[in-house]
């Protein structure tokens, strides 16, 4: 439970210096694009460069991982047959719809989650690993093909689209160095540490000050998609997971309890990133990370409660 309210408490808190931020105009109308330009292009790939090049790959494919990847991509797949077949949503809004209801919290929520709750933070660096060198790629990749052109992209530009995304890069990088086996010397790696540790709370203070004048429980064509992300994301998620894990792969113990709590965790403040970065359903991505925070904070005490 404290870890649940920890991690809670500093998204909060940071998001309300946010709202402050831009309710009273301190960096003016164009603070929220620079600063998620600022996350996207810089602090990001910092974070996940230094990340990578610290993690073994040979600790990373636990039960409890395979329990997180398969209900990810169940409930990625379900919002995106919901939005392109039901509702006819461009690909671009549909992939963030789809990241909104599986890519999860694991750095500034799910570290303290772990420690608290799971006892072990060990259990979040896979998924951490699995969202930055698996989840967000391909979703980038997505967004990246259909953002500059309505036409079929060429063979050409999709092989040249992990040069032009910093992410991609960083992910690429740190990944080099880690199969490599090098550990660079501390005076390398300490300006990715430093602006790397930028990441999480300028996305943060992005997502806070995209708030004035949201409405994230008004009624309306997005009503339905933003609820059915919140909903996969909140309930449909850990509840598959509990379902994957207990009687698909008979797990028990501390390896389902992990399974289901990554699982619950809610959505990442990067994904609102991404929507700015390529303008697509930014409102959808805002009002889920806002509204599964709130609900996530239950769902995982209950679950805390019920499977710890």
């Amino acid at each position: 439970m404290r870890g649940v309210l920890t991690g809670f408490v500093g998204i909060w808190t940071v998001a309300l210096a946010g709202y402050l931020i831009s309710r009273y105009k301190v960096l003016g109308a164009e603070g929220t694009g620079v600063l998620a330009r600022l996350v996207f292009f810089v602090a990001t790939p910092a974070l996940l460069f230094t990340t990578l090049a610290r993690s073994s790959l040979a600790d990373v494919f636990t039960p409890a991982l395979a329990v997180f990847v398969l209900s990810t991509a169940i409930v990625a797949a379900v919002y995106l047959v919901i939005a392109r077949w039901a509702w006819r949503r461009p690909v671009g809004e549909a992939t963030v719809g789809a990241l909104s209801a599986s890519y999860v919290n694991a750095a500034n929520l799910g570290v303290p989650v772990a420690a608290y709750v799971l006892g072990d933070v060990s259990f979040v660096a896979p998924v951490l690993l699995f969202q930055v060198l698996v989840a967000a790629p391909l979703g980038l990749a997505v967004l990246d093909a259909s953002s500059s052109t309505d036409r079929r992209p060429s063979p050409r530009r999709l092989a040249l689209l992990p040069a032009r995304n910093p992410i991609m890069l960083g992910c690429a990088a740190g990944l080099a160095v880690s199969v490599a086996g090098w550990r660079p010397p501390v005076e390398v790696m300490r300006p990715f540490e430093l602006v790397g540790s930028a990441a999480v709370p300028l996305a943060l203070l992005a997502l806070g000050m995209s708030l004035p004048g949201s409405r994230a429980l008004a009624a309306g064509p997005q009503a339905r998609e933003r609820y059915t992300a919140v909903v996969l994301k909140v309930v449909a998620q850990p509840a598959l997971a509990y379902a994957i894990g207990r009687f698909g792969l008979g797990l028990g113990g501390p390896a389902l309890l992990a399974g289901v709590v990554t699982s619950a965790l809610p959505t990442a403040q990067n994904v609102f990133v991404f929507a700015t970065r390529y303008g697509r359903a930014e409102s959808l991505a805002r009002d889920a990370v806002v509204l599964s925070t709130v609900a996530g904070g239950v769902s995982l005490a209950l679950i805390a409660a019920w499977l710890g």
